[in-house]
């Protein structure tokens, strides 16, 4: 058995008793005796009895690991919506671009849809020295299954090192099925990516335990290397129109397009103001905001300013502003040229959102606030007495 009490040396102490997350250990007849039913042998147990009565054989794990030999490339996955390519696939286009440099290997995109050969010439000017092209009329919006079984039978036949993906509601549906089937590794939400000069595999960054500690993950006995990227952690390369690329097209059979899911419609959120993700000027409010209604204070901040409302974790959890408007670990990321953080504290999991915007505005009453520590600048005070001063100066300076 795995695990074993040995009878000679236990004392019926009950250290391992207590030590026992799983309730796994009884004394009986002042000895112990362990449930196998309950046991993980997690070692708990073993750690706390001072007198080396428990015994734990651990057998090595055996599995066979795939052979990489022959796979080649960086891969992007090329995200479109409606036909018009997001800009987070320019960005990871840029990333493989500098990458591949460190590889000696292309550039490749990979793009699924319809009615598309309009944005190619694009694609290639930003960094893609290939693009797989697969086009059919039932495909011409993302949908998880043919997306899936398309980009699998494309990674099965040309075999890329590494693919990488937008963290977009798209991608992260996308890569995750794409990786179970293939049986690879996936690193989510990535703000660093690297090659490991030595051993040359993909060095993946990403926070970890709440953003405390940044964590780097390889994954160096599976192909492709795999991971998602936020938007807006990484730099566009300027359009190259001597950049010449090769298209792959192709096609496969009506199964592969298949879906057991029927797409209905697509329902644009209408938005009275600039769309986060893509805004220079951000004026975002958290709890310190007091109110639902207190967020038209900022709406018209951001209008006169041309620029975006967001919203801490705490606002949307409390329903003042929807999801879509949230900054942070667990929204978006953003890097607009001013980000304007009213009442928010500036808690790591926010940070990590909003840190790299060039500028950073803090107005809060609380001077020891976290958020102060990261901004080019801080008010302290009352936000809602500010936010409606700075408001009517900027519409007097902004009129002449």
């Amino acid at each position: 058995m795995p695990i074993q009490i040995i009878i000679e040396k236990c004392t019926g102490c009950s250290l391992c008793v207590k030590a026992c997350p799983f309730d796994a250990i009884r004394i009986m007849e002042k000895k112990a005796l362990i449930d196998l039913n309950k046991c993980t042998i997690c070692g708990a147990c073993a750690s706390a009895c001072k007198f080396k009565a428990v015994l734990i054989e651990k057998t090595p794990l055996k599995c066979d690991l795939p052979d990489i030999k022959g796979y080649k490339d960086i891969w992007v996955f090329i995200e479109q919506k409606n036909g018009k390519i997001q800009s987070v696939s320019y960005e990871l286009l840029a990333k493989a671009h500098e990458l591949s440099k460190k590889l000696n290997c292309e550039v490749s995109g990979v793009l699924i849809g319809f009615n598309l050969d309009d944005q190619l010439d694009e694609i290639i000017w930003r960094g893609a020295d290939n693009i797989y092209l697969v086009q059919a009329p039932e495909i011409s919006n993302f949908q998880d299954e043919p997306y899936t079984n398309i980009l699998v039978e494309l990674i099965k036949k040309y075999k890329p090192e590494i693919l990488l993906c937008g963290a977009s509601a798209i991608g992260r549906s996308l890569i995750s099925r794409v990786a179970i089937k293939l049986k690879a590794g996936l690193t989510a939400d990535c703000t660093g990516l690297d090659i490991d000069p030595e051993k040359k595999i993909l060095l993946q960054t990403r926070p970890a335990f709440g953003g405390n500690i940044m964590a780097t993950i390889i994954s160096p006995n599976y192909r492709p290397q795999m991971a998602t990227v936020r938007h807006k952690v990484m730099q566009p390369m300027e359009p190259d129109k001597k950049r010449k690329g090769k298209v792959i097209k192709e096609s496969f059979s009506p199964d592969v397009y298949a879906s057991r899911t029927k797409l209905l419609d697509i329902v644009e959120e209408i938005e009275t103001l600039v769309n986060i993700s893509e805004a220079d000027i951000i004026v975002s409010g958290g709890r310190g905001m007091g109110a639902p209604e207190n967020f038209k204070l900022l709406e018209e901040l951001a209008h006169v300013l041309g620029g975006a409302v967001g919203a801490s974790r705490a606002a949307v959890d409390s329903n003042w502003m929807p999801y879509s408007h949230q900054v942070g670990q667990t929204g978006r990321t953003v890097a607009p040229k001013i980000y304007i953080a009213c009442g928010i504290s500036g808690q790591i999991q926010h940070l990590v959102g909003m840190q790299s915007s060039k500028i950073i505005v803090a107005i809060n009453k609380d001077p020891e606030a976290p958020i102060f520590k990261v901004a080019t600048y801080g008010i302290v005070g009352d936000v809602l007495q500010i936010v409606p001063a700075i408001t009517k100066k900027f519409k007097e300076v902004l009129r002449k």
